[in-house]
Order: C-alpha cells, then sequence, then structure tokens
C-alpha cells in the first residue's frame, strides 16, 4: 500500500448511525493508518517502552518515512460521511488519536440528492479504495434518493442501494470490499439478481467471503459476506473462501479464541490466489468461474457451490441397539424398584 496522492488514495468508508456500524466503519481507516504507520516506519523510528510491573513492551510506530506525505494523510485521505452529528463528533476524535488529526468528515446522507450536489468531486468517480460496512436495514427517504443510484437497481433496501452508490463513487480501477448480509448474495428478487450481475458483468467481481453469523454481536446476529470488486474489468473466476471462526466466541461476549481463527488462512490464501486456481471445493479456499454463477442466477452465496464431504458414521445392527434399550429400562426397572423398597 503507497500512501502517494492518487495512488492509495483517498478513502472512504460510509459512517452511519445503525447500531455498531460506526465504531466499525472508523476501524476500517484507524486500520489503514495504523497499517501505514508500521509499513513506513524505519528501524530508527520504532519506539519501545516496557511495563516495569507487567514487563510488557510496547511498540510505537512513528512512521517517520511519512513525512513527505503527511499533509495528504493528514487532511485529504481519509473520509467519511453521516447524517447523526454525535456520530460525527466520536467518529473524528477517534481519528485524531489515532495520528488522522484532520480527517476529512461531513454531515450528510450519501444516498441523497443532496449529496452529489454538495460534494460532486466524491459522489462520482471520486475515490480509489472504499472500505464499507453499510447498514444492512434503517429508515430511507426513497424519494430523496439520487435518480442515478435507482436507475441501476430500483429498491428501498439500503444494503443494495448502497453498494451501486459505492460502483459510482471509485475510479474506474478503483478497488471495494464491502460487507453485506447473506440476502445479497442469494436473494431472488429482481433488485438483487440486477445488482449481482452488474457486479459480475460489468466490474470485476474478486471475492466473496463468507463469515460466520455472530461476527457483529452484541449489536447483529446476522450472516454476511465480504465482496471484494474492482470498477471495471472482466470477471473469469471468483474467489470463495469459507470463514467458519474469526478469532472470537460467536456470542454476545466475544471473547478471544485464537485457537480457532480462520482469518490468517484466508488472507494467506487471497495472498497466494494467483499462484493457482483451486476449484477443489470440499477445501475452504476454491474458485468459482463467472459462467456457473450466471448459470445460476447469479447466486453468490458460498453454500451454492460449497462442497460438504459426507462422513460415513459406523453404527450397531438394529437388533443390538433394541438389545441395549432393553437391558437400560431393566436397569431403570430395577432401580426403581429398590427406591420402592427403601421407601416402605
Amino acid at each position: 500500500m503507497d500512501p502517494t496522492p492518487g495512488r492509495w488514495g483517498p478513502f472512504w468508508t460510509p459512517i452511519t448511525p445503525e447500531a455498531g456500524s460506526l465504531l466499525q466503519a472508523v476501524q476500517h481507516l484507524v486500520q489503514t493508518m495504523q497499517y501505514l504507520l508500521e509499513t513506513y516506519t524505519s528501524p530508527e523510528g520504532v519506539l519501545e517502552e516496557t511495563d516495569p510491573e507487567t514487563g510488557k513492551t510496547e511498540r510505537t510506530y512513528t512512521g517517520d518515512l511519512l513525512e513527505a506525505h503527511r499533509e495528504h494523510i493528514r487532511s485529504d485521505m481519509f473520509h467519511g460521511f453521516d447524517f447523526d452529528a454525535t456520530m460525527l463528533r466520536i467518529a473524528a476524535m477517534n481519528l485524531m488519536l489515532h495520528g488522522v488529526d484532520d480527517p476529512d468528515i461531513h454531515y450528510q446522507d450519501t444516498l441523497s440528492a443532496g449529496f452529489t450536489d454538495k460534494f460532486p468531486k466524491t459522489a462520482a468517480e471520486g475515490f480509489n479504495v472504499i472500505l464499507a460496512n453499510p447498514p444492512f436495514k434503517g429508515q430511507l427517504d426513497f424519494e430523496d434518493v439520487h435518480a442515478s443510484l435507482l436507475r441501476q437497481v430500483k429498491t428501498k433496501k439500503t444494503e443494495l442501494l448502497f453498494l451501486v452508490l459505492i460502483l459510482r463513487m471509485l475510479r474506474t480501477g478503483g478497488r471495494s470490499a464491502t460487507i453485506v448480509p447473506d440476502g445479497v448474495l442469494f436473494g431472488s428478487s429482481t433488485a438483487h439478481v440486477g445488482l449481482r450481475k452488474l457486479l459480475l458483468e460489468h466490474n470485476q467481481l474478486e471475492a466473496v467471503i463468507s463469515l460466520p453469523s455472530g461476527v457483529f454481536k452484541p449489536y447483529a446476529g446476522v450472516s454476511t459476506g465480504i465482496l471484494v470488486f474492482t470498477k471495471g474489468g472482466r470477471t473469469d473466476d471468483v474467489f470463495f473462501y469459507d470463514v467458519e471462526f474469526d478469532g472470537y466466541t460467536l456470542d454476545d461476549k466475544r471473547d478471544a479464541t485464537p485457537d480457532k481463527d480462520d482469518l490468517p488462512g484466508c488472507l494467506a490464501a487471497w495472498r497466494n490466489r494467483d499462484a493457482g486456481r483451486d476449484t477443489d471445493r470440499t477445501q475452504k479456499a476454491f474458485f468459482v468461474s463467472s459462467q456457473e454463477i450466471r448459470d445460476s442466477n447469479y447466486d453468490l452465496s458460498l453454500s451454492k457451490y460449497k462442497v460438504r464431504p459426507h462422513v460415513a458414521q459406523d453404527y450397531d445392527a438394529p437388533a443390538v441397539i433394541l438389545d441395549q434399550m432393553k437391558k437400560l429400562n431393566d436397569d431403570i426397572a430395577s432401580d426403581l424398584a429398590e427406591l420402592e423398597a427403601l421407601l416402605g
């Protein structure tokens, strides 16, 4: 990732007031900044401090190799929009605490017609990278939705409209990783199918990463997936990955479970995807051709293509099981007789 203006910036995330979405959206940008600091810090620029009580050493990455790009990073690389003033303040504070001291955060509903009027440079082809966790539901002023979005997908579902918006806001060749509810991947409505067709036929749909239900608890228990795509280009095949564990329990507590974490394997498989197009669908990672997806009515759900190997189970013969049940009943009857005798 290169911080040079015009290459990997600007980044945008839709910061929304739906429960949990704001902090997750800002976290996309915070993690991007942290990555830049760690990647562009010289050995001399790493500061280490050891806690005398715990003996734990903390590392601070100064990002000393980013000096030539500081102005771009601090005010022109990261962008966000929301229509809740409190959320905007929290977002700006969070970014400032992580080294982005002049973030471009605005009060704005990005689905509305007013977004294009107020921010024409960003509303269309304004971004190279969009990391998004748009709301899965919520209030929508359908009459105020920009006409260009409805021309692509006529729907009131915000999760579909946001994907069309992201495509509009990306420059040609720009990329996005967007979290969507599972319904986007297999919904049979005209709008759902039309959106998936748009991604596959007129853009490069690169990956569908299935996430387990519970990754957004305690905010929501809905099953989700990540769509990775590039605006423009051509889709020949699509990378699928089955994430069953994300390193935390899938209940409301979300306790760490480092022994159950598929995310490092997912990242490794994604980085090595060009080494071969694995079509073994019993594995966590595999590829599906664009033609097969077309033939499946543009269904992008992992379960449509994943093969779950059948494991044969050995059972006792029915007569043996029946004998075991009779013996168990005899034991119960004997115990009841003893109990009855004790009670006199």
